[in-house]
């Protein structure tokens, strides 16, 4: 347990008044009037009020005493992270030549009435490529690509697939150029449709060649319905996307595959054909951050002496990012200083710079007398006189970035032939930066751990400051069948946005793989010999509320307060009992599930319940059930709930 701090002086105001008062029989009997209504008492009670407060600073003596002893611990606030959105910039309409989009490019939410605009500025350039259709290549999946550009060009209409079609049939666009990052319309006229497949969802998938393999292209749009219509289709090709060589022939390619049709997915009886076809470069999307990056900002000069600090004009400095590298002038040029978390392994020559990334300071190297009574520098000293800069820093983060999909529409800078921006997905990743009572809380838990992965709670301790931005990690040991008896599973949430109140995809709960990598290099470096370490996604028990009522008032005012609280109430990140995320393992009560929907606003009635496990990913439901049951390492995924209200009679 935590041992007491000592209350250095327990007196109080009341205390402190009767005290005096006791003194006053004591000195001046004569005075016998002690109501509240005399003059000495208001001025008894005045200063009783005075000790009062002297007396609450004093007792903060233990305190301050604590914060400096964390400090000595090395125990420091963990700065802000910036939240992270890709943005796609449309143009206008396709242009001749590139348009370039610099770094530092501005874009921000729309402003309202009760909240102010959230900017982002895009952290690389952008170049939007144009591009036009060079060649039309098909392949059999068990045979050979054949150019069919001249078919095309033609006139003639070209199957896209074999006759018939198989798993693994490609058509493939060849590109005037490779368009990494860019957003491209592929537009199809044909007079004979495909037929056999579902139009809403086509056994297709697109692609494009990075280099090393066919990387997936998100489709925006397709109003072919699967190549079997005149229409558009609309492609984001991956950043990765370079020229190749395809049956003799150099192009930016990408291409269209024959999947294997999932249970129940229709799949072609005839290939779908194309008679014309165009494709050109209408977009790009790059990463913007919340945000502002200072470039060259003078923060002072130095004295030629040891333990110098310096602070920068804004704060706090975010460290998620590009290392920080301060510069110093030598009368000649520049010299790089390198950014280090202590001086404890810097000899008199390092240019080494410590940060305090939440106070915006950078530290030089101390100088400290040794027991022989020399003096042992702990990195280099500037000379005096020398001018100190950062060459680049950025500033800003916290979780008012984490704003939800299609919420960045505003453009700032002005860009030509850019018509609007939008943010395909919510942005993720923003962390406010820690405060005082947190850290004070960590503070023991990472002297326990030492930086060492041995308990639970040492792994999740130690996840946790790997990877700010994840909302939940919950370690387990995990099943010997899948990993052995000497290994740890850390289940990892990601913070995620909703796009409309609490109603979350499941994309949104898959954490990135870059979270999940820096978990695992962190664990791995600090686990004990011997043991293994599992980094994962939970698996998210997916779950169907059907349900009947009748409303007091307004049925679909009712209809939209029941699937609110149902979202809420089951939700893996904001749900539960407690409204701090639904808990790992615990099942699903029918009983409770019945209790938030007649505690909804509106709600007079619950008629009829049920209560169904679904598969998220492939949509199946199971058999109605009164109690869902769930593995340790799972949490409940709300799934399309379906609600329908009655007015009372």
């Amino acid at each position: 347990m935590t041992l007491p701090a000592p209350n250095l002086d327990d007196r109080r105001f009341q205390q402190l008044v009767d005290e005096a008062k006791r003194y006053v029989q004591q000195r001046c009997p004569e005075w016998t009037d002690h109501n509240v209504s005399d003059p000495g008492v208001t001025l008894i009670e005045t200063f009783a009020h005075m000790v009062d407060q002297l007396i609450y600073r004093l007792n903060r003596v233990p305190e301050r005493n604590y914060l400096a002893f964390l400090d000595l611990l090395g125990v420091r606030l963990f700065p802000p992270t910036a939240a992270r959105a890709e943005v796609t910039f449309w143009l206008s309409a396709p242009q001749p030549e590139p348009v370039v989009l610099r770094a530092g490019t501005e874009v921000t939410t729309m402003r309202s009435e009760t909240e102010d605009a959230v900017s982002f500025a895009t952290a690389d350039e952008l170049v939007v490529v144009p591009c036009s259709l060079d060649k039309l290549v098909t392949s059999a999946a068990s045979g050979v690509p054949v150019d069919r550009t001249d078919e095309l060009l033609s006139g003639q209409d070209v199957g896209c697939f074999a006759t018939p079609p198989a798993v693994g049939d490609t058509m493939l666009l060849g590109l005037s150029a490779a368009v990494p990052r860019c957003a491209v319309v592929i537009r199809l006229d044909s007079e004979v449709e495909g037929v056999g497949v579902d139009p809403r969802q086509p056994p297709l998938v697109w692609e494009a060649w990075d280099g090393g393999g066919w990387a997936p292209c998100e489709v925006d749009s397709d109003s072919t319905g699967g190549l079997n219509r005149p229409g558009d289709v609309v492609l984001h090709v991956p950043a990765g996307h370079t020229a190749s060589v395809i049956a003799g022939v150099r192009a930016g390619w990408l291409r269209c595959r024959v999947l294997e049709p999932v249970a129940g997915q229709p799949f072609y009886s005839e290939s779908p054909t194309v008679s014309a076809a165009e494709v050109f470069t209408i977009g790009g999307t790059i990463t913007a951050e919340h945000a502002e990056t200072v470039l060259d900002e003078v923060i002072g000069e130095s004295e030629g002496v040891a333990g110098q600090r310096f602070s920068v004009s804004r704060r706090p400095v975010l460290t998620d990012g590009a290392p920080v590298v301060v510069e110093v002038s030598d009368g000649t040029g520049w010299q790089e200083w390198c950014t280090v978390e202590h001086f404890g392994e810097s000899s008199g020559a390092d240019r080494h710079v410590v940060l305090n990334a939440t106070g915006g300071e950078f530290a030089f190297g101390p100088a400290v007398r040794e027991p022989d009574g020399g003096i042992r520098h702990y990195g280099a000293v500037p000379p005096k006189g020398a001018v100190i800069r950062v060459r680049r820093y950025r500033t800003g983060g916290g979780r008012a970035g984490n704003v939800a999909r299609r919420a960045i529409s505003v453009l700032r800078s002005s860009v030509p032939y850019v018509a609007r921006v939008e943010n395909r997905e919510a942005a993720s990743g923003g962390v406010d930066g820690e405060t005082v009572e947190a850290a004070k809380l960590r503070g023991p838990l990472a002297l326990r751990t030492q930086e060492r992965a041995v308990t639970v709670d040492d792994f999740e301790l130690i996840a946790r400051g790997a990877a700010p931005a994840a909302a939940r990690i919950r370690c387990v040991p995990a099943a010997e069948a899948d990993s052995g008896e000497s290994a740890v599973r850390v289940l990892v949430v990601p913070g995620a946005t909703a796009d409309t109140g609490d109603q979350l995809r499941l994309e949104q709960l898959i954490p990135p793989r870059d979270m999940l990598a820096a978990i695992a290099g962190t664990l791995d470096e600090r686990r004990l010999v011997g043991t293994r370490v599992v980094v994962e996604p939970p698996y998210y028990q997916g779950v169907t509320v059907v349900a009947r009522l009748r409303a007091s008032g307004s049925p679909e005012r009712a209809r939209r307060a029941a699937l609110d609280a149902l979202y809420r109430y089951l939700n893996p990140l904001r749900g539960g009992p407690d409204g701090r995320g639904w808990p790992f393992g615990r099942p699903v009560q029918f009983g409770e599930v019945h209790a938030v929907l007649a505690g909804a606003a509106g709600v007079s009635m619950v008629e009829e319940l049920r209560m169904f496990p679904a598969d998220p990913i492939t949509g199946r439901r199971g058999e109605p059930v009164n109690v869902l049951e769930i593995s340790r390492t799972s949490l409940i995924f709300s799934y399309q709930h379906q609600v329908t209200v009655a007015e009372s009679a």
